[in-house]
């Protein structure tokens, strides 16, 4: 192996210095992973959401997919408030401001 930083085999929280031969008491922090940084994500995918509710939005299906069945249920009786809600989730799933039943933005 090359020296270099490598993940530390004693903690999965930092990086430790190989000098070619030995691991050196050297340490500091991982930095933080894309998705780490950009917090939780939900583990529903964006493009099933976007599709559910383009192809049957009024039916609500998509706030179903994600786990959101009151306001599905709503959106059923309502016919997706004659296609005005539907269009704002559209343009909100989008955008990136769609949400799941826990609030966690729905994954790219």
């Amino acid at each position: 192996m090359n020296p270099g930083w490598y993940d530390d085999p004693d903690s999965k929280a930092s990086l430790r210095y190989w000098n070619g031969v030995e691991w050196t008491e050297d340490r500091r922090p991982k930095p933080p992973s894309p998705a780490t940084a950009a917090g939780p994500r939900s583990e529903k995918d964006l493009l099933t959401t976007l599709l559910l509710a383009v192809l049957v939005g009024p039916l609500g299906v998509h706030r179903f997919y994600v786990g959101k069945a009151g306001t599905g249920v709503l959106h059923l009786l309502t016919f997706g408030a004659l296609g005005i809600w539907t269009l704002i989730d559209i343009i909100m799933i989008v955008v990136g401001n769609f949400t799941d039943n826990q609030r966690l933005p729905i994954k790219r």
